[in-house]
């Protein structure tokens, strides 16, 4: 839990004599002073963290707090850890009992609270060593002055540009004095306080080489000025007609893509919402509330319907022209609460009267209760059938039985309700070609098509390089090569940009381009997720200065020293974890 910025190290006092700081909630800091930075630049957060840290960071530190039922640590069977506190057996760890469920709560809560504290995950033996650690070495807690300078370096208290935000810390703070957590709050950060004091002594200087700091500085600080061209895939269409003889080699060569997975077939006693529509009543108050918690789903009728716009979504106004949807989804709904209920019991009247599906007993049953039983052909997990809804979950619960269980429990489908009996099950097997050619045909036109999207791009790279080394500009190339492709070129031109203040519109293909790419290169055909082929070219390539006078050497020598010291301390303390726990287990996990 190293602190994200550099501070100096206080003195060590002895134990006895050092100031146990107080944590006074109705005493909230200002942010007159912030943590140092390294010549003027802050630690560069990715906008990941900065998103969850702006909109996420006090819910999770309240939810936290404010749990009523504490979490309890569950390390693994060996260890002893989550079993009854009825049992005598002891699993000792740096003087704590992991085989205690209240004990190890109480330390679960703390990493917890921690972990939401610093934005990061935390380990719990991890650290339960760390202040072993600072016990063995006498570190004290922080003085006053020490306990408010170091909350200012807490990433749950930071702004998007990683200074201290005295406005979070003060909202949080008084969610905390609500919640009567103020002892735990002040206990967690004491304790951090000196665990960053032995991760910073174990995890050294963090000593990095000079090329790794200019390695990082000139791929994170270069200046690209890019021009991309771009295929869309979706539009090349090559004619591809395969013969029965190209089909066959293909099925025979990749004969595992087509095996037919397991099968199962079953019949379906349904109970369908619409059944039970008549058994249900509503209340005007009801439909309108019902309204008002669901305006969206009701669209207002339109006097003039326009077929390419979609109808928008009802207001709370609109009551009135909706009130016919509110009132027929209100009771579809409680009518598919009413069929799971049916088909629910009718499950369980089987397992009580011990009923076996296809004996008389059972088909009196279906009889009494008017059920109609269908027949559902035999499909893969991966495949539900439509009598099933298409629903993974249904399919994974007909995949549950078998001639030892008969019959499912009830089963949610788009129209109420099923109950499932099991028909018969199918294993895998290797289909002839003639069942699969259709498939076949399809995936070997697919992988066509691709090969020739492959050379394509392969050509328009060396007919582009060709047209920029001639002297056209890269607009004039991109229209010279499109007008002799088999595909349309699309270009364009994008403003100067560094990889560590790129744009946020940028395709993450692009930048994986750049690692190889020199000025006046074109890079290989890159996809994208949107089914775009790519080509990067490196108009402008300006290297940052790399010299040790740079103030971002600083900064990135920083960062990297920073993160090799916390794998150092990180990797100090999973060794010292492991050896404490082999030589305090259990017997029995001997």
């Amino acid at each position: 839990m190293a602190t994200p910025y550099p501070r100096s190290k206080p003195s060590i006092k002895p134990a006895s004599s050092r100031k146990e700081p107080i944590f006074t909630p109705d005493s909230p800091i200002d942010s007159s002073t912030s943590p140092p930075t390294v010549d003027g630049f802050l630690p560069m957060i990715s906008w990941i963290q900065r998103y969850f840290q702006h909109h996420f960071k006090l819910v999770f530190l309240v939810v936290l707090l404010t749990m009523a039922v504490p979490m309890v640590f569950i390390y693994n069977q060996s260890s002893g850890i989550g079993q009854s506190e009825r049992t005598s057996a002891k699993h000792l760890f740096f003087g704590r009992n992991l085989a205690s469920e209240n004990e190890m709560a109480s330390v679960q809560r703390e990493t917890q609270l921690s972990s939401g504290l610093h934005q990061q995950n935390g380990n719990v033996l991890f650290r339960i060593s760390a202040l072993a650690i600072a016990d063995q070495l006498g570190l004290p807690g922080p003085t006053d002055g020490e306990f408010k300078e170091f909350i200012k370096t807490l990433p749950a208290f930071l702004d998007e540009k990683g200074q201290f935000d005295a406005s979070t810390y003060n909202r949080i703070q008084a969610d905390i004095r609500k919640s009567n957590q103020e002892a735990l709050f002040a206990r967690v950060i004491k304790d951090d306080y000196r665990i960053s004091r032995v991760t910073a002594l174990l995890g050294g200087p963090g000593y990095v080489l000079p090329h790794e700091v200019k390695t990082q500085l000139e791929r994170f600080e270069t200046t690209w000025t890019l021009g991309l061209a771009s295929v869309d895939y979706k539009s090349f269409n090559p004619t591809i007609a395969p013969s029965d003889a190209d089909l066959t080699k293909f099925f025979a060569d990749n004969a595992a893509r087509y095996e037919i997975q397991p099968q199962i077939s079953v019949r379906m006693a349904e109970f369908s919402s619409v059944d039970f529509l008549d058994k249900v009543s509503v209340t005007d108050e009801e439909i309108k509330a019902f309204y008002d918690a669901n305006p969206a789903r009701f669209t207002k009728p339109e006097e003039k319907v326009d077929a390419t716009k979609p109808a928008a979504p009802a207001k709370p106004a609109d009551f009135a022209s909706v009130r016919l949807q509110a009132e027929l989804s209100l009771k579809v709904e409680r009518a598919a609460r009413l069929a799971t209920k049916a088909a629910a019991e009718f499950s369980l009247e089987l397992f009580n009267k011990k009923i076996v599906p296809g004996t008389p007993a059972f088909f009196e049953l279906i009889a009494s209760r008017k059920i109609t039983l269908k027949d559902v052909p035999p499909f893969s997990a991966d495949e539900p059938p439509q009598e099933l809804s298409r629903n993974p979950e249904a399919a994974a619960e007909a995949f549950k039985l078998n001639k030892d269980r008969l019959y499912s429990d009830a089963v949610s489908l788009a129209t109420g309700s099923a109950v499932l009996f099991w028909g018969n099950t199918f294993a895998a097997r290797q289909p002839q070609f003639i069942e699969v050619k259709a498939k076949v045909s399809a995936d070997y036109s697919e992988q066509e098509k691709y090969r020739r999207f492959t050379e394509l791009g392969k050509t328009i790279r060396s007919q582009l390089e060709a047209r920029l080394k001639a002297g056209d500009n890269f607009d004039k190339a991109i229209t010279t090569v499109s007008a002799s492709s088999a595909a349309k070129l699309e270009g364009k031109t994008l403003a100067p940009f560094t990889l560590r203040q790129r744009p946020q519109d940028i395709d993450y293909s692009v930048l994986g381009a750049l690692e190889a790419l020199k000025k006046g290169d074109v890079s290989e055909m890159v996809m994208n997720q949107q089914g775009k082929a790519q080509f990067v070219y490196a108009a402008e390539k300006k290297l940052p200065d790399l010299s040790e006078t740079n103030p971002q050497y600083k900064f990135f020598q920083f960062q990297l020293a920073q993160n090799t010291a916390m794998r150092n301390s990180a990797e100090y303390l999973r060794e010292l974890a492991d050896t404490e726990m082999a030589k305090s287990a259990p017997a029995a996990a001997k």
